[in-house]
């Protein structure tokens, strides 16, 4: 079963890659507890979103962000669910060529982990 419409025991679990080969395996972290598919796919997202955005300079062309975010970057995947899971490559090139806005790269807010401070 792909990954349906409910949740694996204790919520979805979206793992967080860094793209500069940093981390062992490039896993830096993964957050758990996400209740839907929907908020893990908002918060991979949002999270891959400013990781660009940290890689973007002033007047830098598309193909430059787009390199430098494979270079510094995070890329974050939703776990167990290959097919309802949001991959960076299907945006990736769309992220490069147009600045996000601060609401689109807001994912402290969609951050499960926040509820437990």
């Amino acid at each position: 079963m792909s990954g349906g419409l409910f949740a694996p025991e204790g919520g979805w679990r979206v793992r967080i890659l860094d793209m500069s080969g940093g981390a062992e395996e490039g896993i830096v972290e993964e957050v758990g507890g996400f209740p839907t598919i929907m908020q893990a796919n908002a918060f991979a997202r949002a999270y891959v979103r400013d990781s660009v955005e940290r890689c973007r300079a002033a007047g830098m062309a598309g193909r430059d962000v787009l390199a430098a975010w494979f270079a510094y970057g995070e890329d974050a995947h939703v776990l167990d669910a290959p097919e309802d899971g949001w991959r960076s490559a299907n945006e990736l090139s769309d992220f490069a060529e147009r600045a996000a806005t601060r609401e689109e790269r807001d994912w402290r807010s969609l951050d499960p982990r926040r509820d437990e401070a």
